[in-house]
């Protein structure tokens, strides 16, 4: 056959003619993209006819182009006329300050006066061409301007007037023009602020220059405040009235503080009156200023209304009592606040009154609290002189607390107490007092119990801390804290019955620091140690006994009085152990000698369980006696037998428990391990290393056990039943033989796994198998270890490679066979038990 073109033409001109498809189809799918594009774009709804189209080359041109965004002329504007006027004001300084002094006085004060005038007036002419943004950049530049004239009139006009008082002048004289110039251009936004700006210098720059004193300087910041209260009342604009609060809080606290400051250092009732009548000014305006503020401020107004009022009354009755009574002429005086409550001021206001009212409360009771927390952390020292006798100085000397100002802290408990009964008071009348205070309180749900949580703690920390600041004798001190941890209890019990949980919570928490205290503190006489621990058994032993019969009374709140009476019962198991350990050492007993003594209150605890079975309590008494037997168990540790002693009286507790089916599963195990234990220790304190004498006890009644659960359930696997009984004793066996020059425990070993692997085998049992199959083969290599070695060293150093070599080879060339009877074994293995 013969091709006409050439094959190889041919080829050619296909190639070309598909370059040519491939360009073509290029060229149409880039014309229907750009197509696309225009059709999608918002503002293409009817697309215009293309005229004259060539295949695009390389990137699209305009149509595929992305819009330039329009140019933000307004922020462009600002920032042209903000560098504008910083350099107008720049130039304007350097003028007065480096060129001032080469002109004569009339060109100065035509350059000055003709640059200040036409800077003024040119905003007015600006505005009403509506433009604003230069206005403003002007009339700045105008103020500038103005500060420079009153600097220039000073250093030519009047160069001998004092500078402060020049200076107080004119920041009244500017402020006045700023505000008549922003009043007469409504339009622009600056010079009003500024002139509330500055207004706030005036009377500060002439009690400054007049050399006035502390209260002048008070004064003339109130009365600062009290022009800018006015302005932020009925300025015009929001920016004059932000500035005016922002002026009105700066002068008026500084006043306030000054006021404040003065009144505290006041020597003499007289002293403090002028003080405590600017403080009362100072109220006086924050309050004027709340009835028409939002609430937000109201509240904050009357808020600093009534602390002003309490320091300007604490400060005149405070300078004539001593030092030690501050902290109560304060606290009445805040309580006397409330009685505003029910004055016309407003509910923000009146709001505010009754915060500043607490704040006082708040603050006096934290003055209060550093000797509460000596009382409570001071019986801490007695754990380093147990029965030492009874501590000297009394109640602070049992503290270790003699070298504390008590003269001053010595009105702590007043303040907590009457805090304390002021709050049952209002928890009590509760609904009296909300109706008296109208809508100025508006409480939560929770708050009245709150309330009472509150007044239980502070009634609490008040007496805590009474024997330390009356300074009784030790004794008596002992005997109030033991009654009041009995009163916090039993006030705990009596809330719960009510259905007060928070109260009765917070009441059992301080109890429960309260007897821990007492404890501490009791351990300095022997005779204190029994009282206080015997007492709060007492205690702790009828609190839960009312708890249960509160549960059973309220179930509302059987939950929480469960987890009290548990708590109160292990409380009281532990007093139990105190006080037996504190009659062992009353015996003069040694401790190793004591410690069967300890384990009677664990002997109680578990005749207890059994007496309260089914109740929530049996079980958090039962694990605390059993924590008991550990003091117990540290305190025969050195003496061997004695500790055998006592692990077997343990173990004894134990199993009486295990007699119980609900206690059993624990309990049981618990019994047997402290059985062994038992044994062992006796067995070392008796001499004896063999350890066949500490496994196979255990050896034999675990496989006595593993024979009765194989026989009540055949399908339980070998390891199960026996591989821990195996292992107890054929493990350590077998380390004891390995490190055993003698031969017949290796013997005895090797013949005792040479049966276990029998019967393994026989029985078709997994764990007999490989246990005693593995014991005897390392028993085996134990014994035939000496001569092998002697063998090895008798052959050439080759036959050992040679004889690998052959092994290699073999198990190579029988691999199948072996990997068949590898898998028959792991077969075999795996069908038994």
């Amino acid at each position: 056959m013969e091709h006409l073109p050439p094959p190889a033409e041919e080829l050619a001109l296909l190639d070309r003619e598909l370059a040519g498809l491939d360009l073509r189809r290029t060229q149409l799918l880039t014309r229907r993209a750009w197509l696309v594009s225009v059709l999608q774009q918002p503002g293409a709804l009817q697309p215009a006819t293309p005229g004259p189209w060539s295949p695009p080359q390389g990137r699209p041109s305009a149509p595929f182009a992305a819009p330039t965004p329009p140019a933000r002329t307004r922020g462009a504007q600002n920032v042209l006329l903000t560098l504008g006027g910083l350099l107008l004001t720049v130039a304007a300084i350097a003028f007065t300050l480096v060129s001032w002094g080469q002109m004569g006085i009339g060109g100065r004060s035509a350059v000055l006066a003709t640059l200040t005038v036409a800077t003024l007036a040119a905003p007015a002419v600006l505005l009403r061409r509506g433009l604003s943004s230069t206005a403003e950049s002007l009339a700045a530049l105008a103020s500038v301007l103005m500060v420079l004239d009153a600097y220039a009139l000073h250093r030519v006009a009047v160069p001998q007037t004092g500078g402060l008082g020049f200076a107080a002048i004119a920041s009244a004289v500017l402020a006045v023009l700023w505000a008549a110039y922003g009043l007469l251009l409504g339009g622009l936004r600056l010079p009003l602020p500024t002139a509330v700006l500055s207004a706030q210098l005036p009377l500060l720059l002439w009690a400054w220059a007049e050399r006035a004193d502390a209260l002048v300087f008070a004064g003339a910041l109130l009365v600062t405040a009290a022009l800018d209260c006015a302005i932020a009342l009925w300025g015009k604009g929001v920016a004059v009235r932000i500035t005016a609060c922002a002026g009105l809080v700066a002068s008026g606290g500084a006043g306030l503080l000054v006021s404040l400051a003065q009144s505290l250092s006041a020597g003499t009732p007289t002293g403090a009156l002028a003080p405590g009548a600017l403080l009362l000014a100072g109220a006086a305006l924050a309050l004027s200023g709340a009835r028409r503020a939002p609430a937000g401020p109201a509240t904050a107004g009357g808020l600093v209304a009534g602390l002003a009022v309490v320091a300007a009354a604490s400060a005149v009755v405070v300078a004539g009592v001593p030092d030690g009574w501050v902290v109560p002429v304060y606290l009445l005086c805040g309580g006397a606040l409330l009685a505003g409550v029910r004055a016309p001021l407003g509910r923000p206001a009146g709001r505010g009154v009754v915060w500043a009212s607490g704040v006082v409360t708040a603050g006096s009771v934290l003055f209060s609290l550093p000797p509460v927390a000596v009382s409570l952390v001071g019986p801490v020292s007695q754990l380093g002189r147990v029965w030492a006798g009874t501590p000297r100085d009394g109640a602070r000397g049992a503290l270790g607390a003699t070298g504390l100002p008590w003269s001053q802290m010595g009105s702590a408990p007043a303040v907590l107490l009457v805090v304390a009964g002021a709050l049952t008071v209002a928890y009590r009348s509760w609904e009296g007092v909300l109706r008296r205070a109208g809508s100025v309180l508006t409480p939560g749900p929770a708050a009245r119990g709150a309330v009472g949580a509150l007044a239980a703690v502070l009634g609490w920390a008040g007496l805590a801390v009474l024997p330390a600041a009356l300074d009784v004798s030790y004794a008596v001190a002992v005997l109030l804290q033991s009654v009041l941890v009995a009163g916090v209890f039993a006030v705990a019990v009596c809330a719960l019955r009510r259905g007060m949980t928070g109260t009765a919570l917070t009441a059992s928490v301080c109890g429960a620091v309260g007897a821990v205290g007492v404890a501490l503190l009791s351990l300095s006489t022997e005779a204190a140690t029994y009282a206080v621990f015997g007492a709060l058994l007492v205690v702790c032993v009828a609190a839960a006994a009312a708890l249960d019969a509160s549960a059973l009374a309220a179930p509302r709140t059987e939950r929480v009085p469960a987890a009290l009476q548990a708590v109160l019962a292990c409380a009281a198991v532990v007093c139990a152990v105190v006080l037996t350990g504190a009659f062992g050492a009353s015996l003069g007993l040694a401790a190793h000698r004591a410690a069967p003594l300890m384990l009677a209150v664990p002997a109680v605890t578990v005749v207890l369980g059994a007496r309260l079975k089914g109740r929530a309590v049996a079980l958090p008494v039962e694990v605390t006696g059993g924590a008991a037997a550990l003091p117990a168990v540290a305190m025969a540790v050195g003496d061997m037998p004695f500790l055998a002693l006592v692990l077997a009286l343990c173990a004894v507790l134990a199993a009486g428990t295990a007699l119980r089916p609900e206690r059993r599963p624990v309990a049981g195990y618990l019994a047997t391990a402290l059985f062994v234990l038992a044994a062992w220790v006796r067995l070392s304190a008796s001499g004896v290393s063999s350890p066949e004498a500490y496994t196979l006890p255990v050896t034999v009644p675990a496989l006595v056990i593993g024979v009765l659960r194989r026989r009540r359930d055949p399908a339980a696997s070998s390891w199960t039943a026996y591989g821990a009984g195996l292992a107890a004793t054929l493990l350590p066996s077998l380390v004891a033989a390995w490190a055993d020059p003698h031969w017949p425990r290796p013997l005895l070993l090797g013949a005792a796994a040479l049966v276990i692997t029998l019967l393994g085998a026989r029985l078709r049992l997994q764990a007999l198998l490989m246990l005693g199959g593995a014991v005897l083969a390392l028993d085996a290599l134990h014994e035939l270890a000496p001569y092998v070695v002697q063998v090895v060293g008798t052959l050439p150093r080759w036959v050992a490679p040679a004889l690998a070599g052959m092994l290699l080879l073999a198990v190579g060339a029988t691999y199948e066979k072996r990997l068949r009877d590898a898998r028959r074994l792991r077969d075999a293995l795996g069908r038994m038990r």
